[in-house]
């Protein structure tokens, strides 16, 4: 008999819900110098003499700016010496003072004027001819720098971005468990509302209803719901899914808390389990726990997806990607963005640091019948490593109470 799934409806769950009663603390200025401090430290060590983010989460990380990217070039211009620089539409500068988190100088630009030439007389402003550039500027940014300032150095700015991001501070980790504590508990409420005929487009509503209800920076940040057949696709089939007893719910979802998000899947049973249900979530458990039990610091990223499929080609699952068995990576990073860099995957020899977030995933799809996948995400400590939500208990009682 299974637990805590069905016996309510959205209504019910809703009129339960209030704003979380303890948000945690915001990002302090004092942080993101700091950030900015170390963004320095990394420069030096790849010869950039200044880094240039455009909007997106970088720029939120290092300058409270939380806008995504547009035609419209709005960056940071960090020097390795001297104030930051702010490139920014002239029509924009109310609504970025209001945002921006640091002291900088501001260079606007009108409307029918050039974002590049601005740039490049800014770098010149500041003495810097070698620029790190952000990975996820787009291509016509550092297109139209180039053709104005051809004599510049572009280099690859990864080393520092991903040098500064991969590693949370207290605060970071502060905010991703209280992201990541509001979506388990709006699972645990999904969970009770559904009921046989419910459709998938119902379930993502009320998931979007709850995160906002728990007061989410938008809502549900994405929602994947999947039924049956359609839980063996790792990112779901198009179309809407009724549900019917005896078939497995699988949901993936996440919100943001002040733009760091959670990621957190569940898979369970409405109904009755399958001894083949069964079989194949115990080994998912396993898979899940012995690659949460392999982190330590110093450990290639890339072993903990080893030691996971490990568990899985014990049991006749696999190998490498085939199915049945794992299709994709192990985990991801998480913090501002929902995936970041380093990944649990092979080929990635980033080593394990305190410090480090990332999601615990180890999918097993048996194609054309059904997947199963636990997603708990995770911090590296100084010995070993944290979880941020308790993994599912239960295949018939995800949540306990069995």
């Amino acid at each position: 008999m299974t637990q805590g799934i069905g016996g309510s409806t959205a209504q019910a769950e809703l009129a339960d819900l209030a704003p979380w009663p303890h948000p945690a603390p915001a990002i302090s200025a004092a942080e993101r110098l700091a950030r900015m401090a170390r963004a320095r430290e990394l420069m030096a060590e790849i010869g950039a003499e200044a880094l240039l983010i455009g909007a997106g989460a970088s720029l939120r990380y290092f300058t409270g700016v939380g806008w995504g990217a547009t035609e419209r070039l709005v960056a940071l211009l960090l020097p390795r010496d001297g104030l930051p620089r702010m490139i920014c539409p002239r029509f924009e500068l109310g609504s970025l003072e209001a945002s921006l988190g640091i002291t900088a100088g501001v260079d606007l630009w009108e409307e029918h004027q050039s974002p590049y030439a601005l740039t490049a007389q800014a770098l010149i402003d500041v003495g810097a001819s070698r620029v790190a550039i952000d990975p996820a500027l787009p291509f016509f940014v550092t297109h139209g720098l180039g053709k104005a300032a051809p004599d510049l150095v572009l280099l690859d700015g990864a080393p520092v971005v991903n040098g500064c991001r991969m590693i949370k501070s207290a605060a970071e980790l502060a905010l991703m468990a209280q992201a990541k504590a509001m979506t388990l508990e709006v699972h645990r409420r999904a969970a009770a509302i559904l009921r046989e005929g419910i459709t998938t487009a119902e379930v993502r509503r009320f998931i979007d209803q709850a995160h906002r209800a728990l007061g989410a920076d938008d809502g549900s940040s994405f929602c994947a719901v999947q039924f049956g057949v359609a839980s063996a696709y790792p990112h779901g089939l198009p179309g809407e899914q009724t549900l019917k007893s005896g078939e497995l719910v699988l949901i993936d979802t996440g919100c943001r808390v002040q733009g760091y998000n959670s990621d957190i899947t569940r898979t369970y049973i409405f109904g009755e389990p399958t001894a083949e249900h069964r079989r194949i979530w115990d080994i998912e458990k396993r898979a899940q726990a012995a690659a949460f039990a392999a982190v330590k610091p110093g450990v290639p990223c890339e072993e903990i997806d080893a030691v996971a499929r490990a568990v899985l080609a014990a049991e006749g699952l696999g190998p490498d990607y085939a199915l049945p068995g794992l299709p994709h990576r192990t985990g991801h990073g998480i913090g501002l963005s929902i995936h970041e860099a380093p990944y649990l995957v092979r080929g990635d020899k980033t080593p394990l640091a305190p410090g480090m977030c990332f999601s615990n995933e180890p999918m097993i799809v048996i194609p054309d019948q059904f997947g199963i996948r636990l997603e708990d995400h995770f911090h590296v400590t100084e010995d070993g490593a944290a979880w941020f939500t308790e993994p599912q208990l239960d295949l018939e009682a995800p949540f306990g109470n069995r």
